[in-house]
């Protein structure tokens, strides 16, 4: 604790009690429930829980409610409390080719295997404000239910040799981000768990970038699916895998041109994008991002902020951010006054050299 704050004890426990009565707002007015928040803002629920690194709806609906809607105070509460927990161990890799698709779309092929499944989206709605209640209009989804797994649409290029492969199983043993230190050149597996639990609107003001030209990069949305996926774990005191439930997932593929380069030949290569709960613009800018970052990996000139892994990654913590910039509002008593002390020398100092230069310089004659 600052030595300047201790003095203000009683003040900074007035200042959480007047916090706590504006939180609540007027007690006149019923407390949002967590089922109210976990029900109605699922969207807000699913990023606190993407970038807290936590899957928890309630935990997450228990953190909007008390940060009163501050998105990034919601996150830091989640990922504070997160670090309190035990770890058990490491889940099996998830497996999204089995996901139990709620929306799957693509962007590159109208008809691909198992159809369009538009889903939950506001892609479609007028964007004009509903007043008063919203009706519920009975559903007229189709009685016949969805594959359990739908094959990919990338899978359509792959069969033709015109887009890399993507091989999980080449991938290298990934770091855990949340106990070891980032370290660059980062590999592919830890930029992407950088960029997963990095801040939306940065990821997204990096993806539009590059749309913008400030990067060599023409993106096409090959798949976008989000539905619900199987964890699983494989305890050392059982020794087989065991199910132990299912969470919710967006994943997005994005295609991109590769003109060829550092042995390879012309094709189509991948971005790669995953979120909690449904967060497709997250999904959607994590893979716009990933392909731009693997510039140096495909022979690709580095000229933009996009492409700066350390510029990317460095920024992308809405946690690490948010506290570097408020700290601000701390005391910096002591070192305002050395500065201002020095910029009075300074000044000082500065008008003596110019009454000395005036003195010395010679009289003009009319």
């Amino acid at each position: 604790m600052y030595v300047a704050v201790k003095g203000g004890e009683q003040a900074i426990s007035r200042s959480l009690e007047l916090l706590a009565e504006a939180r609540r707002g007027a007690p006149s007015i019923p407390e949002l429930s967590l089922d109210q928040i976990r029900e109605q803002l699922r969207l807000g629920v699913a990023r606190v829980m993407q970038e807290g690194s936590l899957y928890d709806e309630e935990l997450a609906a228990l953190a909007m409610r008390q940060a009163a809607g501050d998105m990034l105070e919601a996150i830091f509460l989640l990922r504070a409390y997160r670090t309190t927990l035990p770890r058990f161990g490491y889940t099996r890799p998830l497996d999204t080719n089995a996901m139990r698709v709620r929306r799957r779309v693509s962007g590159t092929f109208k008809d691909i295997p198992g159809g369009q499944v538009l889903g939950p989206t506001y892609d479609y709605t007028q964007r004009l404000l509903e007043f008063g209640n919203v009706a519920l209009e009975p559903s007229t989804q189709s009685d016949s239910p969805l594959p359990d797994a739908m094959p990919r649409v990338l899978d359509l290029l792959d069969a033709e040799a015109l887009i890399e492969r993507a091989d999980a199983g080449s991938d290298p043993e990934p770091i855990d981000l949340t106990r070891e230190p980032m370290m660059f050149p980062a590999d592919r597996a830890t930029r992407l768990q950088n960029l997963a639990r990095g801040d939306e609107g940065f990821l997204l003001g990096m993806a539009y970038s590059t749309q913008r030209g400030y990067a060599e990069s023409h993106p096409f949305a090959g798949e976008i699916r989000m539905g619900e996926v199987d964890v699983v774990i494989c305890p050392e005191e059982l020794g087989f895998a065991i199910e132990i439930g299912s969470i919710t997932l967006t994943e997005c593929q994005m295609i991109n041109q590769f003109h060829g380069g550092n042995g390879l030949a012309p094709q189509f290569t991948r971005g790669y994008g995953l979120s909690m709960g449904e967060g497709e613009r997250k999904a959607m800018s994590m893979a716009l991002v990933d392909r731009t970052l693997r510039c140096d990996e495909l022979g690709e000139p580095s000229v933009a902020p996009a492409q700066n892994q350390e510029f990317v990654l460095s920024h992308s913590d809405s946690v690490e951010a948010s506290g570097f910039v408020q700290h601000l509002k701390l005391p910096h008593y002591v070192d305002f006054q050395a500065e201002l002390s020095l910029l009075r020398t300074l000044s000082k100092q500065h008008a003596r050299q110019h009454a000395a230069e005036d003195m010395r310089a010679p009289e003009t004659k009319p």
